[in-house]
């Protein structure tokens, strides 16, 4: 549905990120304003219906017995568009620039009682409605249900068949585009025997009336009329929350780091010095804590393969979502406009796609990998993979039930060959750079041949604690703020607060480092030594509890509900979930990594 091209001159090596950024429509920023003359026809596209509580269960307009040209002509869509399941199509409708209409005649139509029963169905279901006016959205409800009384119980439908459009324009532009009902009957559909045919006429009213608002942005959205929950606006009580746990974990670490381990070091440096004419082995069996294993720290983990590949594309995961939010904050998209973000996301993946095979590449060549080859693929598939399965679930359910929401096979295969000549070989590029500068591991121990015997250790310091405390710290931190984000991908707001959400994220990855690293001190003060896949654990299990309380949304939050919607929730829940995991447990790999160099850095030793 995306209409692509491209100049005989262009090079063929520019092509797949032309074929993206072609995709997505309009350039960052832009809007389809056009400019009209008085009398100069106006477009009004139908796009999709759905039920209201169910925002990702979207179907074609013209699937409902509505008034429907002959042959049907869908308008050419970017590809943010079509993976937001716009399908937008030419409509009867005759709108003409500055011209009034009153009550003209749309179609007649003869439904049968199945016909009938779809569209009660579908009321019964509120669905809504959505039309596109100079790529401005216009929504309102298909028909209107009452219930009132218990004895006796009355349920009574009906269809509006009449629409009054509302539009509002500033010299040649229009600014401003809606649709309403308030002072019209619906028609009933109820009484109706089966093998009767119901007749109906349906027809529109336009008023055109001028603003002085220059700029659709500028048009205040209280005055829209809101079919949607209005823009979110500051929460304080999230930003207090974030802060102060915030300073209280870094006040923690900082005590941890100037008085506790000021103390060990001070304590271990004294001890060397006062046995320092002593054997070796008298000095090890007269010590405990973490100097102890000092010749084990920096043994290297088991599969470390699947280890740089998590800290790669965790990477990766970093800069993508630090790219989004920078880009919104730069106003670089209109975050109004249809799949906009969507757009950007594909961008950003396929073009750090680099960075994963960097940083995994680079990592393993450090740490003694050999198997360069499996390496990259383990890095390019670790994501990939799961949201390959994911989606084909995702998208199959989609198209058993005729979504718009399932993707057309040409986007699909687009999708594919801009993951298999952008994403991929900058995979491999960055692979073969972060091998060819990567340096010997650094570590300033030397590593016995022959590991020491790790002593029992407590309760409260297994991997499940860890990964409990771990991960629900940094969940407290933004669990406030994780509702409105919820409330926009899942539900009708819209979030524009974006300079917020870069604050609470940083706020997320200083509480998952800061943790990280008094649950890592914790560890090698009990000479346990296997710190490198418990410091990816212990804070990645952030997605964890994430994705409980995307459960706890759905339940207790939402009026989601139906085959279609769920399995979108969860399914993309689940990897939202999994994208944290790497995230996060990258971000503490790191900050630990850091932290144990520095403090055996300091520490003298024969």
């Amino acid at each position: 549905m995306t209409v692509l091209g491209h100049p005989r001159s262009w090079s063929c090596h520019c092509l797949p990120f032309l074929i993206l950024l072609l995709g997505t429509g309009h350039g960052p920023g832009v809007e389809g304003v056009t400019h009209y003359k008085a009398g100069d026809p106006v477009m009004l596209y139908v796009n999709k219906v759905g039920p209201y509580h169910n925002p990702q269960e979207t179907y074609h307009y013209y699937q409902l017995p509505v008034c429907c040209p002959e042959k049907i002509r869908h308008k050419s869509l970017s590809l943010g568009e079509v993976l937001d399941g716009d399908r937008m199509a030419e409509s009867l409708y005759e709108i003409r620039f500055r011209e009034n209409v009153e009550k003209r005649i749309l179609c007649h139509m003869q439904l049968s009682s199945a016909q009938v029963e779809q569209l009660r169905q579908a009321i019964e279901e509120l669905y809504y409605f959505e039309f596109v006016v100079d790529d401005l959205p216009i929504r309102g409800f298909v028909g209107y249900m009452e219930e009132s009384g218990f004895l006796p119980h009355s349920h009574k439908i009906g269809l509006w068949t009449h629409l009054d459009f509302h539009l509002e324009f500033h010299g040649d532009r229009i600014i401003f585009a809606n649709v309403s009902v308030r002072d019209v009957k619906p028609h009933s559909l109820d009484g109706l025997r089966s093998d009767e045919l119901l007749g109906l006429t349906h027809t529109y009213s336009v008023r055109w009336s001028e603003t002085s608002v220059e700029q659709r942005s500028d048009r205040r959205r209280s005055d829209d009329g809101g079919f949607f929950p209005r823009t979110l606006e500051i929460h304080w009580l999230s930003i207090i929350n974030s802060m102060v746990l915030v300073f209280l974990l870094v006040g923690f670490v900082a005590v941890i780091l100037m008085r506790v381990l000021r103390n060990d070091l001070a304590r271990y440096n004294l001890d060397e010095e006062t046995t320092s004419g002593g054997s070796g082995d008298d000095f090890d069996q007269g010590d405990n804590g973490w100097k102890i294993i000092h010749t084990d720290v920096f043994r290297f983990p088991p599969y470390r393969g699947l280890l740089c590949a998590v800290l790669g594309v965790g990477a990766q995961f970093l800069a993508l979502g630090t790219g989004i939010i920078v880009m919104a904050l730069l106003g670089m998209f209109n975050v109004h406009r249809h799949g906009a973000i969507n757009s950007a996301a594909i961008l950003l993946y396929a073009l750090t796609c680099c960075i994963s095979g960097y940083v995994s590449s680079h990592f393993y060549k450090q740490i003694g990998g050999q198997r360069w080859v499996w390496n990259i693929i383990l890095t390019t598939s670790l994501f990939s993979v799961p949201f390959f399965l994911t989606w084909s679930v995702v998208n199959s359910v989609h198209w058993a039930n005729g979504s718009t929401q399932a993707l057309p096979a040409t986007t699909i295969l687009l999708l594919l060959t801009v993951w298999l000549l952008v994403g991929f070989p900058l995979t491999v590029i960055g692979g073969i750079f972060g091998k060819n500068n990567a340096s010997p591991f650094d570590a300033p121990c030397r590593t016995k041949n022959i590991a020491r015997e790790i002593p029992p250790q407590p309760w409260y310091k297994s991997t499940l604690i860890h990964m409990t405390v771990g991960g629900f710290l940094p969940f407290s931190a933004i669990s406030v703020e994780l509702y409105y984000i919820f409330a926009t991908v899942w539900g009708r707001e819209q979030y524009t607060l974006y300079g917020i959400l870069f604050f609470v994220f940083a706020i997320l990855l200083s509480v998952g480092a800061c943790i990280s690293i008094a649950l890592t001190y914790f560890q090698l003060s009990g000479e346990d030594y296997r710190w490198w896949w418990r410091s990816v654990l212990s804070v990645g299990s952030t997605g964890l509890f994430i994705f409980l309380y995307s459960v706890f949304y759905y339940a207790r939050r939402s009026n989601m509900s139906g085959a279609v919607q769920s399995v979108e929730f969860f399914g993309y829940s689940l990897l939202t979930g999994y994208v944290f995991f790497l995230m996060l447990g990258t971000i503490s790999f790191f900050s630990s990594l850091k932290f144990i160099r520095y403090i055996y850095v300091n520490l003298k030793m024969d």
